[in-house]
């Protein structure tokens, strides 16, 4: 039952108690999550590198970095409605152990041509989906009022991928190939034992009987499956486009070094990822729709401030650090949005198809900005775009999500 208080934001409702399992089962998912991320993002840092060895192409080395995240993010729609059908504790320990096997084909052997390393990056995938699966699983042991919160620090595992940036090229070049890899297997292999042997899927959570084609349908003839995803191709779209591209923004527009470049993408990674649990626990105190119209009108006022091209320091870095805050707080609060819409039983359907939007939406942003520079010689016309997007996010999440909501308030009134 979802009560008013929840939707608009009146704090003064009594919360049900959380059971402390609810708080190790979150824990276990959050660190699955960015184990799983870690491995998805093996290959990216190394793509200068693979160019420079097998004389890639830029197309080429943009193709194998975005294979995996290609696949990871439509991947999560099969995944979650399996999880939907057998739960965290079952598709936890499956999608990494999978994981395993590419990571270390690309350790061992799949790292000497372009198209093993595209074989490896395509089953690498799979780290990927882990989001599909951690999202159902949360969101079931927590009471509606805390689902907000619980989400939003699951979705930190993100930050996996920070993992990955800041070890796998250091380890590379002190020891050799093979090495991130097969430390990353380890901890894969690691986290999958402890998984099988101590998750629990929440009591009472609701199983679908129907078949897994039908169900997909019927997610997608759900009114929050397209309006969550909408809204968090623009959130955590915005955050992946930033976090690729960002390196590339800064040394072309700013000139600055690529390691200067690459600490200041790093901080913008980590303000997002920090923010996602505070979005998530805003939007239980106030309500999704205020949180992500707050976040939406940040992330356009960021964006035409920094189309000016304004010096980096102090507003350049205002304006960026404010965007990533913004990103990370609406990724949060789409996710306590599905909470609240998703019917129970279909929250792993809704979240596969909502994560795959998310993720595809990162890669069209940097696609832009680089053809767009490529003919005007700035990128100020791609940050107003970046406003107008957000704009029309915010108009929006004001008019539809915000009648959702309202019809939702309305029904559960009434029973």
């Amino acid at each position: 039952m979802v009560s008013q208080s929840r939707a608009q934001g009146d704090s003064s409702t009594s919360v049900a108690p959380v059971p402390g399992r609810a708080w190790l089962m979150l824990a276990l998912a959050t660190v699955g999550f960015a184990v799983n991320f870690w491995a998805w993002a093996l290959l990216s840092p190394l793509g200068p590198r693979f160019k420079d060895s097998l004389a890639l192409s830029s197309f080429e080395q943009s193709l194998l970095v975005a294979v995996p995240v290609v696949v990871g993010s439509l991947g999560r729609i099969p995944v979650g409605a399996l999880t939907d059908r057998f739960g965290g504790r079952v598709m936890f320990p499956i999608v990494s152990a999978i994981t395993i096997l590419p990571v270390l084909y690309l350790g061992l052997a799949g790292h000497s041509s372009l198209t093993a390393l595209l074989a490896g990056g395509f089953f690498l995938g799979i780290g990927g989906t882990a989001f599909a699966v951690g999202v159902p699983f949360v969101g079931a042991w927590f009471p509606p009022e805390r689902r907000g919160l619980a989400i939003g620090v699951f979705g930190m595992g993100m930050g996996g991928t920070a993992i990955s940036a800041l070890t796998t090229v250091r380890l590379v070049g002190a020891h050799g190939m093979r090495t991130p890899f097969l430390i990353t297997a380890g901890v894969l292999a690691g986290y999958a034992v402890v998984a099988a042997l101590v998750l629990r899927d929440a009591p009472g959570r609701p199983v679908p009987t129907e078949p897994l084609a039908r169900r997909l349908a019927d997610t997608l003839r759900l009114g929050i499956t397209w309006q969550a995803s909408a809204l968090y191709a623009v959130a955590f779209g915005g955050y992946v486009a930033f976090s690729v591209y960002l390196p590339t923004y800064l040394k072309t527009g700013y000139g600055l070094t690529q390691a200067d470049a690459a600490n200041r993408m790093a901080g913008f990674v980590l303000l997002a990822v920090a923010m996602r649990p505070v979005g998530g626990w805003l939007s239980d105190r106030v309500g999704p729709v205020r949180v992500l119209s707050a976040a939406l009108g940040v992330v356009l006022a960021g964006a035409l401030v920094q189309s000016l091209t304004p010096a980096l320091a102090p507003v350049g870095t205002i304006a960026f650090l404010s965007m990533a805050a913004a990103l990370g707080a609406g990724s949060g609060a789409v996710f306590a949005l599905v909470a609240l819409l998703a019917p129970a039983n279909k929250v792993g359907s809704v979240t596969g198809v909502v994560g795959a939007a998310g993720g595809l939406g990162g890669f069209v942003p940097p696609l832009v900005m680089g053809t767009l520079y490529g003919t005007y010689g700035s990128y100020a016309v791609g940050l107003v775009l970046l406003g107008l997007v957000a704009a029309a996010a915010l108009g929006f999440t004001g008019t539809g999500v915000r009648q959702a909501v309202t019809r939702r308030v309305s029904t559960a009134r009434s029973h």
